[in-house]
């Protein structure tokens, strides 16, 4: 039998066929008996589950890109044993045995790859997927950041997590730390009045609670919508009559993006949109949609956008500098 077929019987029988006392024993049996492992070790994740960790996390699985991101950024990525069809960054990571979309994995794949911890994210990730992981006795660490500084927080559990302790806080230490140089260097400029564009048909933005929300605000801005969900859907005439200073758009590829403005530019009600006229649109990299080290790249693209006269005196080349490029851009036509 192949360790996919062991494992696909193994994953039925225990999720469908046993009680609960007989899932741990087959569970810890098919694992390799931990008991031979060092001391477990009992985390609380951010979702205020318990997870009791073996004491030498070698296989990880990750459900989610950023937490991908993650374990790469720990210099963790060898025991990344398999990530989701999305896991894109860095290039290594699309090299690893995939597992599926996040808010469906193939919970077979992820057993048959035997890991000692999945990584996963309540904000893109079913409780049911956890709690069927949990049955089995896989354990599964959850993520729940709300801000830029709850991203670098979750960046250091889960190095304590993986026992990553050291490159975590070289890691964190670094990204507060331009953090703090942004904070100085945007200190006392006017918060810019913006519209990040989630989907423009309908029109989706990000509510007041959300991670990018909050990066948008180290960036030197605040977001026109002011709402408790997540993914709000916005009333166009709403926004028509807030009229935004700028409106923000994420993408990797710029070009895309400059062909869908060139569309909204001839629809009704986005044209009626001063920001569009005027050409105070940013593309901002994909980062900022993912809470990972990367997203404190993307708060500074954004700053630098907003605010290009905070960084007049630090961009002004000197006789023997490189040009600088950069990923943010405010696009006029």
């Amino acid at each position: 039998m192949t360790a996919l077929r062991l494992w696909s019987t193994l994953f039925s029988l225990l999720l469908f066929g046993v009680p609960a006392l007989a899932q741990t024993q087959m569970a810890q049996a098919a694992f390799g008996s931990k008991g031979d492992t060092p001391a477990s070790h009992s985390f609380t994740d951010e979702v205020g589950r318990h997870v009791e960790v073996g004491g030498s996390v070698k296989r990880i699985v990750s459900l989610a890109p950023n937490l991908t991101e993650i374990v790469y950024a720990l210099a963790e990525g060898d025991r990344l044993v398999g990530d989701t069809d999305y896991c894109d960054y860095p290039a290594e990571a699309n090299n690893k045995p995939r597992v599926g979309g996040p808010v469906n994995p193939n919970l077979e794949h992820v057993v048959a790859l035997m890991p000692d911890l999945v990584l996963a994210t309540k904000a893109i990730n079913r409780r049911e997927t956890v709690d069927a992981l949990t049955r089995i006795g896989v354990p599964v660490y959850v993520t729940d950041p709300h801000s830029v500084d709850d991203v670098i927080a979750s960046i250091e559990r889960i190095g304590k997590v993986l026992d990553a302790d050291k490159n975590a806080a070289l890691l964190t230490e670094g990204l507060r730390e331009r953090l703090s140089a942004l904070d100085r260097r945007i200190a006392g400029a006017a918060p810019r009045r913006v519209l990040f564009v989630v989907w423009s048909d309908p029109l989706i933005s990000v509510g007041s609670g959300t991670f990018i929300a909050d990066a948008l605000r180290r960036a030197g801005a605040r977001s026109v919508v002011d709402a408790s969900a997540e993914w709000p859907r916005i009333n166009f005439e709403e926004i028509v009559r807030l009229q935004p200073e700028f409106l923000v758009f994420a993408s990797e590829h710029h070009t895309d993006t400059q062909h869908a403005l060139n569309s909204l530019r001839m629809r009704p009600g986005w044209r009626d949109l001063d920001a569009l006229r005027r050409g105070n649109i940013v593309i901002v990299s994909d980062a900022i949609n993912r809470p990972a080290p990367r997203m404190v790249d993307a708060v500074e693209e954004l700053a630098r956008a907003f605010h290009p006269e905070s960084f007049a005196s630090y961009d002004r080349p000197s006789p023997t500098a490189a040009p600088i490029a950069q990923e943010a851009c405010a696009c006029a036509h």
